[in-house]
């Protein structure tokens, strides 16, 4: 890793830690929750207590390696909460930072890593503020609850209880395998990852109240996969009645483009034929495999329709508004995949253009014309965000249409960056504007540079907005307030509007273009129509 990269990131390490001179903690503790007392420590900001490393779940190890998260022991006298605990195994970054394991004071890595971290600025028990819980993204491989960009030091300033937690990662937790069915009571496996999201929940609605938390007010949010674990949870029966809202940003249940739904029998297949290589026969071989060779030797699945977290393609459940009643913000970012795309010619575009849209190729290059190079490298560029805009307008519509308040966005800021080369609002450059929390490392793909923004005026500024609408919403439902630009609801918005979030002005603008809406649409009727009619 180069110097100067290696310099920049100890330097927006320090900046995370020194947020602000920590507090004497506000809050009246030890707190007792369903399985002990825990203390809290000061946070970062004045008058904020962290209560950190609680666990929610026994130790996923051994015979409980691939199955739902059951209860965690109770313990005697007051249990420490000024640490974060150990993350879940994941690969440290390649030729980049993993900012979950990768920082100087990243916690350790373990199998055992079911815990939770809260941030409140309650006094004491039963203020009933609002709760927001964050599912950190990661292409299911990589994040934690104690990452310094998701800490809930500023958002519990502004009045919220700020929930974190550590699911299990990779193949560790999305492993599909007939075995694993065979043995579960619901004949399910794979979304083990959602299972331990769902007993967080359930974990707040038994203990949130001795935090100054209301039960009644759970907004979920997350980011890429954990926006996808978002659509997910919308989606899911057991998930019924534990949060209230959700914030979907740049993900939904089809991941973060458009495709069906992977299917148990298929995750199942690939991973028999995996163990079948290994020469693994059983399934007490099969989790006698340390962590980290199935984590490197075992398939990366993601969330499948499982027949029972998710019982079937949630594209099907939201159509016909069989979805939880949730309200929703969700929205993408202009330049989403603006990071990974290389340079392309006239020639290439259009083969591929053949390639991928065959017979709706014209319907194709109407919404993606290529005269020049330049274009064709655009287009190329702008499938990834144009895609996951329609997909997030989607998610909108579906909550609108059974009666739930829904917000859409469009995050068009370009945050300060070293190189221009970089600048663009790529994938996950929204998260610390969410978090009103520029100080710390940035999480790949963001190239944008923490020392540039914190403490720029601007920037400041509309990191306080943001969050600010995020915060609303989990207080009532509706994220506008006073000294906030207006945001209209999702049926006052144009059919390809959307609100934009931008430091230069943030109000209803475009975010999609209509060639481009008639093609998605029309793509998508056809992932929908029965098998018969898409032959």
């Amino acid at each position: 890793m180069p110097v100067k990269t290696c310099a920049r990131i100890a330097m927006a390490a320090a900046a995370a830690i020194a947020v602000a001179a920590p507090a004497h903690a506000a809050f009246d503790e030890p707190v007792m929750t369903q399985t002990g007392l825990v203390s809290g420590t000061p946070g970062e900001v004045e008058g904020v207590t962290a209560f950190k490393n609680i666990p929610f779940g026994a130790p996923p190890v051994g015979a409980l390696r691939w199955a739902p998260p059951q209860p965690p022991e109770a313990w005697d006298g007051v249990r420490d909460g000024s640490e974060f605990g150990p993350v879940c195994m994941q690969p440290n970054g390649q030729g980049r930072v993993n900012v979950s394991v990768d920082l100087p004071d990243s916690p350790p890595q373990s199998e055992d890593c079911l815990n939770l971290n809260v941030w409140t600025a309650a006094e004491a028990a039963g203020e009933d503020r609002p709760v927001m819980v964050w599912i950190y993204g990661g292409a299911y491989y990589e994040g934690a609850g104690s990452s310094p960009h998701n800490w809930g030091d500023q958002l519990a300033a502004k009045g919220v209880v700020l929930v974190t937690f550590n699911y299990r990662l990779g193949s560790l937790g999305f492993l599909a395998h007939p075995a694993l069915s065979e043995e579960s009571p619901h004949g399910a496996s794979g979304n083990y990852a959602l299972a331990d999201s769902i007993a967080v929940l359930q974990w707040v609605q038994d203990n949130i109240e001795a935090f100054g938390g209301d039960p009644d007010r759970v907004t979920i949010f997350g980011e890429s996969a954990g926006a996808a674990m978002i659509g997910g949870l919308a989606g899911s029966p057991p998930a019924r009645g534990l949060f209230h809202r959700a914030i979907a940003e740049s993900g939904a249940w089809m991941g973060l483009t458009m495709a069906p739904m992977r299917g148990l029998q298929s995750a199942e297949a690939q991973s028999s034929e995996a163990a079948d290589e290994l020469g693994i026969a059983s399934l007490a071989d099969l989790r006698a495999l340390p962590a980290e060779e199935a984590l490197t030797k075992l398939p990366r699945q993601g969330m499948i329709v499982d027949g029972w977290i998710i019982p079937e393609d949630l594209s099907v459940t939201f159509a016909e508004g069989r979805q939880n009643p949730v309200d929703v913000i969700v929205g993408s970012n202009r330049d989403e995949g603006f990071f990974a795309g290389a340079p392309t010619t006239v020639d290439a575009w259009t083969e591929r253009a053949e390639r991928q849209w065959g017979d709706l190729v014209e319907l194709g290059l109407a919404a993606y014309p290529a005269e020049t190079d330049a274009q064709a490298t655009e287009n190329s560029q702008a499938l990834m965000g144009d895609n996951m805009a329609w997909h997030m307008r989607l998610f909108a519509k579906y909550q609108a249409e059974i009666g739930q308040r829904a917000w859409l966005y469009y995050f068009t800021h370009e945050p300060p960056v070293e190189e221009p080369r970089a600048r663009g609002a790529v994938h996950t450059v929204e998260i610390p504007y969410v978090f009103n929390n520029l100080a710390p490392p940035r999480v790949f793909p963001d190239p944008s540079v923490p020392e540039l923004a914190s403490g720029d005026p601007r920037e400041e500024a509309f990191a306080d907005q943001v969050s600010q609408y995020w915060v609303n919403f989990a207080a009532t439902g509706d994220p506008n307030g006073p000294g906030l630009p207006e945001w209209p609801e999702f049926d006052d918005l144009g059919p390809t509007e959307a609100m934009v979030l931008d430091a230069d002005g943030s109000g209803a603008g475009p975010s999609i273009s209509q060639a481009k809406m008639d093609l998605y649409d029309t793509l998508y009727e056809r992932q929908m129509a029965p098998e018969s009619e898409a032959d």
